[in-house]
């Protein structure tokens, strides 16, 4: 199969598609790899990185997707790549759609087979193209907060971890998955005072064992929820409903009764954002104000990483992507995993959760495939 990799375009976002690691593995298992130059760029990857492993260097994302029968990507395409898409061809990359309805119809106009990472599932019920960039977000989201956290920035000239006879930052993170778990692993490690907030009992008393009693956890009810936030220096939101819209957990009425200059960290963003007063931002300028509190909601947190990022990714996606390349469509429909990952077929939505946050008709793969 004729695979292309274009340089990624959205703002500030510097991984890549494929690393030359991963066009070696293309190569050898004897598909043609096209990519754009300078895709790599931004993990330290030169065009001859990539000739060296058996790639081929195009001048423009034009030609990358004119002549590929599969687009390999991070982020969702942006308007500009839209129109480039066909019908037949493969789209494999982050897409996010639920809160985005103009991407979705410009998906859908293309005609193109567009399988989602964050949709794509294991047989432990884990969503394993999103883990490793949901390990790397709930990380940078206490670098994050701690940033925002200084005076310098708005903030209220807080130190995560304190110092010796001087209070920590109260950090409380809703959500209990994989961004929140790393979330507090962090906090955790620079001695803030973490609380993990989250709907599973069955979680919370991993969580309980996993962290020995250096994190509080709590079921979460509108009470709870209220409780810690309003005591808290800095709130991570870390809340997945696969391929849907985020919960709106944390509403603009209560940022009144919280700690002024607060930090919330919304790492649900690319789903829409789970606080009320959430809007994305980019590393540029990450942050805003509303009624005293801060808000950091970058759509592409991990784009901040790129090397760690992109080489987390590809070893995530490498087998996927392979078994797209080897069998084309039939891969989706020979795998499960593959199958929950697709989210648009010749103009049809095929991911019931994203048709229903956007109000479009949903149509079985069976149906869209026929």
């Amino acid at each position: 199969m004729k695979v292309g990799v274009p340089k990624e375009i959205k703002a500030h976002e510097y991984r890549v598609g494929l690393t030359p690691g991963a066009v070696r593995e293309y190569v050898a298992a004897g598909h043609r790899v096209m990519i754009e130059t300078n895709a790599g760029a931004g993990i330290g990857a030169t065009d001859d990185d990539y000739r060296n492993v058996g790639g081929t260097i195009l001048t423009s994302a034009a030609e990358v997707f004119a002549s590929s029968e599969m687009i390999v990507k991070v982020k969702e395409p942006q308007p500009s790549e839209w129109c480039q898409l066909r019908e037949d061809q493969i789209l494999f990359t982050y897409l996010h759609l639920a809160p985005d309805p103009d991407q979705a119809k410009g998906l859908l106009k293309s005609g193109c087979t567009a399988i989602a990472y964050e949709t794509v599932t294991d047989p432990h019920g884990g969503l394993p193209l999103l883990a490793p960039m949901s390990e790397v977000a709930g990380r940078l989201a206490i670098e994050a907060a701690g940033s925002a956290l200084k005076r310098s920035a708005g903030g209220r000239g807080l130190l995560i971890g304190g110092v010796p006879g001087v209070q920590p930052a109260r950090i409380v993170v809703i959500g209990g998955g994989v961004v929140g778990t790393h979330a507090a692993r962090m906090a955790v490690g620079l001695g803030a005072e973490v609380t993990i907030i989250d709907r599973s009992i069955l979680r919370l008393r991993e969580l309980d064992e996993l962290f020995e009693g250096r994190a509080r956890t709590r079921f979460s009810t509108i009470g709870s929820v209220e409780e810690e936030v309003f005591a808290a220096d800095v709130v991570i939101g870390a809340v997945l409903v696969p391929g849907a819209s985020a919960p709106k957990l944390v509403r603009r009425s209560m940022l009144s009764s919280m700690r002024k200059r607060a930090v919330l960290v919304d790492v649900a963003i690319d789903q829409g954002g789970c606080f009320e007063t959430s809007h994305p931002t980019t590393h540029a300028d990450p942050t805003y104000e509303v009624d005293g509190i801060i808000h950091y909601c970058v759509a592409n947190m991990p784009g901040a990483v790129p090397l760690t990022s992109s080489q987390a990714l590809n070893n995530a996606t490498l087998p996927f992507g392979l078994a797209l390349a080897d069998k084309g469509f039939s891969a989706v429909l020979e795998n499960p995993h593959l199958r929950a990952g697709l989210n648009v077929h010749r103009g049809r939505l095929t991911y019931e959760a994203v048709a229903e946050s956007l109000g479009l008709p949903f149509s079985p793969i069976e149906q869209a495939a026929a």
